[in-house]
C-alpha cells in the first residue's frame, strides 16, 4: 500500500518523482496513492507515448481522469487538456493517444449509489 491512511496529510513534488514503467509499452507512471499492484484504488498521474495504447480494461468503483497534457482518446471521443472525465462502476473503455499525453488518473473509489 502507498499513502493509503486518509487520516494523514501526504504532500507529493511529482516534478521530482521518476516516471516508472507499467505492465503496457509506452505507458509510464508517477504512483501518488494505491493499494495494491495493479488492481484496487490508486492514483497516479500517467504519461502515455505518442501510439500507446491499453486495451479495452473495466473500472470496478470507477475512475476520474483530469487531462493534463496532449489529448486523450477512448472509443466515445478525444479530450483535450483540461477535460475532466469521470467514469461509473464496471464502466470500460480502449483508450490511446496520437501524441504525449499526460493524465492524472484516480481509480476504483466511486462508492455504489443506489436511487
Amino acid at each position: 500500500m502507498l499513502n493509503m491512511n486518509f487520516d494523514k496529510r501526504v504532500v507529493i513534488n511529482t516534478h521530482l518523482q521518476k516516471w516508472v514503467a507499467s505492465p503496457r509499452a509506452g505507458v509510464w507512471r508517477k504512483p501518488l496513492a494505491r493499494e495494491e499492484a495493479e488492481r484496487g484504488h490508486a492514483t497516479s498521474i500517467v504519461r502515455y507515448e505518442p501510439g500507446a495504447r491499453f486495451s479495452g480494461h473495466d473500472h470496478p468503483l470507477g475512475e476520474e481522469i483530469l487531462v493534463l497534457e496532449g489529448t486523450f482518446s477512448d472509443e466515445s471521443g478525444s479530450y483535450p487538456a483540461g477535460t475532466w472525465i469521470r467514469n461509473p462502476h464496471m464502466s470500460r473503455h480502449d483508450l490511446h493517444v496520437d501524441q504525449d499525453t499526460v493524465i492524472w488518473a484516480k481509480t476504483g473509489h466511486l462508492a455504489l449509489v443506489h436511487e
